[in-house]
């Protein structure tokens, strides 16, 4: 009975909208349709989740400059980087990688400093690590955010005894030889650890496994991660690149390995124009403007697909989609070093973050953990830095503007619109989700893709009156501005008040290529 009433009111009120907007000379074909009684699952606050691994000035320079710098820091952690990452409400952090993972000897970053070992990063631009990131600084960093740890272990040169004793030395609160060696070193008490994947990338640098071969090593490897004083370990399963079924079909398919993993990892990138030559980040047409977006819509088929593999052997989703890897990859920025992976990033990046993030809130059901690449200084970081200089990229304030939808309830929604077409292609011109909170305040976040055109978008809200809202803006332009360290507030949000509320319904005049969230109170 309460369904057949909520498709009668819902039909009542899109009469209703036609009425209002042929008043109103509105284009209908724009419409998202929210109903605020009908909720969907938890927006899991760690898909708003980040990756730093040691490449380029991530770790070093980008977060870390060490006890004995000038610059102001704590416990060596650069201030500035800690309060930008606490602005929005980092969830969880990735490391300490990537590719780097599966050559990373926990054991090298502990101890004295001038007792640990220098490696070569042979995997980023082969420059000498003198490991004083390790273990407590990471576990330091994250105590500092408030944040989880989400640690990647090395499956692709490192042993079983070797994972199995780091989560020892992590969580372990008994006496044991790592739990003494953990005290030795400065931390008398266990770590909390959430998340902790096997292995990275193991189809690729982390091994060049097939899906087989990785099934049986990981049923191996997740046997002697055990849960330690109370820590219950978010096992991830590495899982494969963009549409590659078959792997998640292997690793899903039999109870016995299901059983020894938590999540289930997947990695897709945006490459415009193929591995070899992939764009430049700032100077750009409306070709590859027009491509990457193109490109960061399969993400959501990619989801999808997985999505039905898990579904068939797990239905109930015990099982959760962990994209820790996404974002746009462009060409280095001219005069850097190539293995540093360093871009900058501009407000098309921006509209990819909120591209991705709508994806991830509205696959809710199955994606439990997402990591952008990487938090700072690296590919489509939310932080630059120089030396002393940091800036907020354009993708940073799509997550502080998105940050209300962590831990909200997912909002049922139809969205119909326009499309946006280029060169005989065609994509939506629009991306959206909605979600409440537990104060009961509704989230709209909205993007307009097309770079030429304002876009108008009714917006009725069934199931509840609301009588205030306010907004922000993020905009440019130009589809290529960004924020560089003479110029770092080119692209940021601004108060929005495009927009009408009457009759509980929205109607908001969305400018070209800029990104929109409302909030809705009663």
């Amino acid at each position: 009975m309460k369904k057949l009433q909520l498709i009668l009111s819902f039909l009542l009120l899109l009469v209703g909208v036609g009425s209002y907007a042929q008043k109103e000379n509105l284009n209908t074909v724009n419409q998202l349709v929210v109903i605020a009684n009908h909720t969907g699952p938890i927006i899991s606050k760690d898909i708003y989740g980040h990756f730093s691994e040691h490449l380029g000035t991530c770790i070093y320079g980008g977060i870390w400059v060490g006890s004995g710098s000038k610059m102001p820091n704590t416990n060596g952690i650069r201030n500035d980087v800690l309060f930008a990452l606490r602005e929005i409400k980092i969830p969880n952090l990735r490391w300490p990688g990537g590719c780097f993972a599966d050559t990373y000897h926990w054991k090298d970053g502990i101890g004295p400093q001038s007792n640990r070992a220098s490696i070569i990063n042979t995997n980023w631009g082969g420059v000498t690590e003198d490991n004083s990131f390790g273990t407590h600084e990471f576990m330091k960093l994250t105590e500092l955010l408030g944040c989880d740890a989400y640690i990647n272990g090395n499956v692709g040169s490192g042993t079983v005894k070797e994972m199995a004793e780091w989560v020892e030395y992590l969580t372990s609160g008994s006496e044991s030889p790592m739990t003494k060696l953990r005290k030795e070193n400065g931390q008398e008490q266990p770590w909390k650890v959430k998340y902790f994947a096997i292995g990275n990338e193991n189809w690729g640098c982390g091994g060049n496994m097939t899906d087989e071969f990785y099934t049986s090593i990981m049923r191996q490897y997740s046997t002697f991660l055990q849960n330690y004083s109370g820590n219950q370990l978010y096992r991830v399963a590495c899982g494969p690149y963009g549409d590659n079924y078959q792997w998640t079909e292997t690793l899903m398919k039999d109870q016995e390995s299901r059983d020894r993993f938590q999540g289930l990892s997947i990695h897709y990138y945006t490459v415009v124009d193929g591995w070899g030559y992939k764009g430049s980040a700032t100077k750009f047409d409306e070709r590859e403007w027009f491509e990457t977006f193109r490109l960061n819509y399969d993400i959501d088929n990619i989801i999808k697909g997985h999505k039905a593999v898990m579904d068939r052997y797990d239905p109930q989703k015990t099982k959760g989609l962990v994209v820790d890897e996404w974002g746009n990859w462009f060409n280095v920025e001219p005069g850097t070093n190539p293995g540093f992976l360093n871009q900058q990033n501009t407000l098309r990046d921006a509209i990819t973050a909120a591209i991705h993030l709508n994806i991830f809130n509205q696959n809710a059901d199955r994606v439990k953990v997402a990591n952008l690449a990487q938090v700072v200084n690296v590919l489509q970081s939310v932080i630059l830095t120089k030396d002393d200089k940091m800036v907020l990229t354009p993708t940073y304030h799509v997550f502080r503007m998105f940050r209300d939808h962590q831990e909200a309830q997912l909002l049922n929604t139809d969205l119909r619109c326009e499309d946006y077409v280029f060169n005989g292609k065609k994509i939506p011109a629009i991306s959206a989700s909605a979600s409440i909170d537990k104060s009961g305040k509704i989230h709209i976040s909205l993007a307009n893709l097309n770079p030429n055109k304002e876009i108008i978008i009714t917006c009725p809200v069934i199931g509840d009156i609301f009588k205030t809202v306010t907004g922000e803006i993020l905009t440019a332009s130009e589809m290529g501005s960004y924020n560089s360290f003479e110029k770092p507030e080119t692209v940021k949000p601004v108060s929005f008040k495009g927009y009408k509320l009457r009759e509980n319904i929205l109607t908001v005049n969305m400018p070209p290529k800029s990104v929109v969230v409302l909030e809705l109170m009663k």
